[in-house]
């Protein structure tokens, strides 16, 4: 399933980036004339009310989409690993500080802060990246921040210390190298919930503004079309989905192979 997961992962982000050779439309051209026409061989996913191609903006959507997914998701990445590495190796106030502002954002619905900080600021791209990013660090600093005081406690960093190791060779030599598989599956994993974050803002209308295409503003646009035109919605949010299904499934693939226990399982029935 992980494998299945990743090879249409693969093929959705194939054809987003080699949208322009797949169909021969652009995302914005307006043709009145072939306004609401339904899918076809000339279009395979209908037109719009303005007559643009769907398959092409779909394609076009997906760029934005996935590419607000992973910048998002690393500078979430980036922030946990960060903090949580400060709040974990130092502790005291520190890590007091740290982790009530991790507190302080769990307490609030994800997506209900997610249009509270785009409703202040000039709704795009980089506004997405930073609203999705900033939301998404707590997560990873708490994961980051148990490693981190799991690891140092152990004999051969104890022994590095002893031996004269600064703070710096301590933490990238020692202790990160121990958080980078977990910190890989929850990545992953949480992925697929940035997307869906994302689509939702621009289903609301906080993030990516027309023209631009995105899946979430698609849908958005075409529901008012629903009974007339419902393959407005239909190939956005079927995209939508099975993007998000397949990032889940590498997801899940990720943590059973780097996960000690299921190894042993696994072995365990080979023998």
């Amino acid at each position: 399933s992980a494998f299945a997961g990743f090879l249409v992962l693969l093929l959705v982000s194939l054809g987003c980036l080699l949208a322009e050779h797949l169909t021969p439309y652009e995302p914005d051209a307006i043709d009145l004339d072939m306004a609401l026409r339904p899918p076809s061989r000339s279009h395979p996913f209908g037109t719009d009310a303005f007559g643009r191609d769907v398959l092409t903006r779909t394609l076009h959507g997906g760029r934005v989409s996935l590419s607000v997914g992973f910048v998002a998701r690393t500078i979430s990445l980036l922030l946990g690993l960060l903090l949580g590495t400060i709040a974990g190796f130092f502790g005291g106030r520190t890590d007091s500080v740290i982790m009530r502002a991790a507190d302080i954002t769990f307490a609030f619905p994800t997506l209900l802060l997610l249009i509270a900080i785009m409703a202040v600021v000039t709704p795009g791209m980089m506004s997405l990246f930073v609203a999705l990013g900033v939301v998404g660090w707590a997560a990873m600093a708490r994961l980051v921040r148990a490693q981190v005081l799991s690891v140092k406690e152990r004999e051969y960093v104890q022994a590095a210390r002893a031996a004269g190791a600064g703070t710096p060779g301590l933490v990238l030599r020692h202790i990160l190298p121990q958080c980078i598989a977990p910190l890989l599956v929850v990545y992953t994993l949480g992925l697929g919930m940035t997307i869906m974050a994302e689509s939702s803002l621009s289903f609301l209308g906080l993030g990516v503004q027309p023209p631009d295409p995105s899946w979430g503003g698609m849908i958005s646009r075409g529901v008012a079309f629903m009974r007339r035109a419902p393959w407005l919605t239909l190939f956005p949010g079927l995209v939508l989905t099975l993007t998000i299904c397949s990032v889940n499934l590498v997801g899940d693939g990720l943590r059973d192979l780097l996960d000690p226990r299921f190894a042993t399982r696994r072995g365990g029935h080979d023998a």
